[in-house]
């Protein structure tokens, strides 16, 4: 059906009071059956789930669960954390990417223990002054931990609610957005709120999928408007897809008697703290071997006399994918940069100690692989 063949008055969603607490009983119940067991839902600490629902963010749950477990594990309370040295807090995200959301929890644990004294916040005003907990983050860990009665709206629950109520239009738009809020407040039972949410997740990762939705397993299936009026398959409308720009990136691999040398990004820049092999964008039209020279010059004030290729890295980041070509190269001297914050050379058993983005890891363990392999020769 053409989006223009559909309704597109927003009403405001509204259910029956016998038919919600229908809705929210056969919700629980399937949740109780069907639940997969996950480490922060054996928990109401909201330090944890606080941790488990920022490291989900754009993540999946099999990504996460291990992470979750070693991160706790070494910063078991906001103290520890708040405690902790940014590196060490980066290298256990490290892998995790959008290192951003490591560093904002770092600051808000430092936040909780001077003025809260440790104890994390059980209001929304509170919780409103910690940096990285957007609306949803905050009525996640409320919802869950204290059993406040707040909605929640994440790419799972947009989907479920979308179907359930028949939004007609772009669940991204601002009308949309704010419809399907009020949605997500519409179907809130009066108790069991956190388990409630965690279920409208459930449902949308396991039965309300993006593509063939299991409609006749579902327990919404009786209450669901888009089932009713055979519109699950058009449902839910969203923006067209943004175009993807490819990006063509060199790396060096600058060594010097086996050891690499990194540099760590500076403030203010993508995955700031971390460290890296000095890569840019070369000029259009120049030769490798000519940006190869450059690049080095330019963030380590070092070149190779000889570059050698080692390999590619394929990174996608939001509207662009980059492929990052991997060349190596032996130098001397120690070198300096006006671009990182500092320079290090990292012996191969050392590089552990360094935390660095998903890309930069695949990239310097594909170097250390070649030092090996040379080292046997």
């Amino acid at each position: 059906m053409a989006k223009d063949k559909l309704e597109t008055i927003l009403p405001k969603p509204s259910l029956l009071p016998a038919s919600k607490k229908l809705l929210g009983k056969a919700l629980l119940i399937w949740f109780g059956e069907r639940k997969r067991d996950l480490p922060w839902r054996k928990t109401r600490d909201p330090f944890a789930i606080w941790v488990s629902e920022i490291m989900l963010q754009q993540t999946q749950v099999a990504t996460v669960i291990p992470y979750f477990e070693r991160f706790l594990k070494t910063f078991p309370t906001i103290e520890a954390l708040a405690s902790a040295d940014e590196q060490e807090v980066l290298s256990h995200w490290q892998g995790l990417g959008y290192y951003r959301r490591a560093r904002h929890m770092h600051q808000a644990a430092k936040i909780i223990v001077s003025d809260f004294g440790g104890a994390f916040p059980a209001n929304i005003d509170d919780l409103s002054i910690l940096p990285g907990l957007g609306r949803y983050t905050r009525n996640a860990i409320l919802s869950q931990a204290f059993d406040a009665r707040l909605p929640i709206l994440e790419a799972n629950t947009k989907r479920v609610l979308a179907r359930l109520f028949a939004l007609v239009q772009d669940i991204d738009s601002s009308a949309g957005n704010k419809f399907l809020w009020e949605a997500a407040e519409e179907v809130l039972p009066e108790s069991d709120i956190g388990a409630f949410n965690q279920a409208m997740m459930e449902l949308g990762s396991l039965v309300c999928t993006v593509t063939h939705p299991k409609c006749g397993s579902c327990p919404l299936s009786p209450f669901c408007i888009a089932k009713r009026s055979d519109l699950v398959s058009e449902l839910p409308i969203k923006k067209k897809k943004v175009v993807v720009t490819q990006v063509r990136e060199l790396a060096t691999v600058l060594v010097n008697r086996k050891k690499i040398l990194l540099g760590k990004r500076p403030a203010g820049q993508r995955w700031a703290g971390l460290w890296e092999v000095p890569h840019d964008t070369p000029c259009e039209g120049d030769p490798e071997a000519k940006a190869l020279g450059i690049i080095s010059r330019k963030f380590a004030s070092l070149v190779s006399k000889k570059f050698h290729e080692i390999g590619e890295v394929v990174h996608p980041v939001t509207r662009f994918k980059i492929t990052v070509k991997v060349f190596m190269g032996e130098v001397s001297g120690k070198g300096s940069s006006d671009y990182y914050e500092e320079l290090a050379w990292v012996g191969l058993s050392e590089m552990e100690k360094y935390p660095k983005s998903s890309p930069q890891s695949k990239i310097i363990a594909m170097a250390v692989k070649a030092l090996e392999l040379k080292k046997e020769v």
